[in-house]
């Protein structure tokens, strides 16, 4: 199988050459699944590591919530600016750049000495991760076709489940053990490991240029029409992202705190009870990307299908309520299991910019629609800070998150059109 650009066959001439194979971007994409799996290990310590720097440093739920949000308002800021840099600059060693930011500053924070420190810390942490989505799916728009970039998708965000499973077994066991502090030295620096096997696997631009030209110009890169950029199907993903992230990240931020303060699990038992609603929500992914692409791939039409799969993920989400009800502690943890497969939608989400935007513009695109839902990676843990200490419960913080949700699917469905190029693409 040869390496694709943008949807369209490399040109008839190369077909006859030895382009880069499977044998190589396949390994990249393995690559990325464990880059994403180290970015949200880092990112999630916090999450879990929350009720003893609570206690030492004796922070309320509005500081705690403003401690979780820290680490978005850089990662979010970053995304178009990132984005930018993902269309136009190496990625080989983009990546490589933003991985020993992220690690250091993650193994950093462990010597943190006071709250604003923390702050700094995971601002400057939102500042290296924020290569992740605009870097993975630029590099999977540029090897795959369009009609088989939900399973490459599904595979490198993968990851991001997968780092959060791994959190909530690891990441107990390790504060249990060592403390919080070396937690987060251990974490953060054993990451840099992963920079061996990049540096060693991702073809240099040399060796993209001469086996698959078509993915490396020496021209000058386009400007970047931004009036052009401000496109209905862009603002409909953009809405869209926004509300499926803002409902991820109420899991993500919360989720282990919910188990200790209310249903009264032990911080490990937490963990690993936070830990199976990302596992569920991982495999999942990998199925509705899988079964994206196999329904597109024997005639089904792309934007119905992706769609399709977007709503019965979400509708999974909808679980969150009664969870939230129940007064059984395992039953609430069945049910918030239950709204992990939300993830069935995800994959599918990813591949509307790369099916929407223009080729040159896929990691602006990309990286619009992640500001929009970091946004909600803002928001989420101050508004979710806000309700509980507005009301003694996590009832409605939770039914926000759903009726977001919604929302989002609404926005997918009428203000999303069909998934083709913007060139191609008409309103009528």
């Amino acid at each position: 199988m040869h390496f694709q650009s943008g949807g369209e066959s490399l040109p008839s001439n190369l077909l006859n050459r030895d382009p880069i194979s499977d044998s190589r971007r396949w390994p990249v994409v393995w690559l990325l699944f464990a880059a994403s799996l180290i970015n949200y290990l880092d990112r999630s310590t916090l999450s879990i590591a929350l009720p003893l720097i609570a206690a030492e440093m004796a922070l309320k739920p509005s500081s705690m919530g403003i401690l979780l949000s820290a680490f978005f308002w850089s990662y979010a800021l970053m995304q178009v600016p990132i984005g930018w840099c993902v269309d136009r600059m190496d990625l080989r060693w983009l990546y490589a750049g933003a991985f020993t930011l992220w690690s250091c500053t993650q193994g950093l924070t462990g010597f943190a000495g006071s709250f604003v420190v923390l702050i700094a810390f995971r601002i400057l942490l939102g500042v290296g991760e924020s290569l992740y989505l605009p870097g993975a799916t630029k590099i999977v728009s540029m090897f795959f076709s369009s009609q088989e970039r939900a399973l490459p998708s599904a595979i490198f965000d993968l990851g991001t489940r997968t780092g959060l499973v791994l959190g909530g077994l690891l990441t107990p066991w390790l504060i249990v053990r060592y403390g919080w502090r070396t937690m987060f030295v251990l974490v953060g620096f054993s990451g840099l490991l992963w920079l061996l096997p990049w540096m060693r696997t991702f073809p240099r631009r040399d060796e993209i240029k001469q086996y698959a030209p078509g993915l490396i110009t020496n021209a000058a890169p386009r400007r970047t029409k931004w009036k052009a950029t401000i496109d209905r199907n862009l603002f409909g993903i953009c809405l869209g992202f926004f509300c499926f992230d803002y409902y991820w990240y109420l899991l993500l931020t919360w989720l282990p705190e919910y188990f200790v303060s209310v249903r009264h699990f032990t911080i490990v038992k937490a963990g690993l009870f936070s830990a199976l609603p990302y596992a569920f929500c991982g495999l999942s992914e990998v199925i509705g990307g899988w079964l994206g692409d196999y329904l597109i791939q024997r005639g089904w039409n792309e934007t119905r299908t992706r769609k399709g799969i977007v709503s019965i993920g979400f509708m999974m989400g909808s679980f969150l309520i009664p969870a939230a009800l129940v007064k059984s502690a395992n039953m609430a943890a069945v049910l918030v299991i239950g709204a992990g497969l939300v993830g069935f939608g995800a994959s599918n989400l990813l591949v509307f910019p790369q099916s929407c935007a223009p080729k040159h513009e896929v990691g602006v695109w990309t990286g619009m629609q992640n500001f929009a839902g970091n946004i909600g990676g803002i928001i989420a843990p101050l508004l979710t800070g806000f309700l509980i200490s507005r009301t003694g419960s996590y009832f409605s913080a939770f039914a926000l998150g759903v009726l977001i949700l919604v929302l989002g699917l609404v926005s997918y469905w009428f203000v999303v059109g069909e998934l083709r190029p913007l060139s191609e693409a008409s309103f009528h």
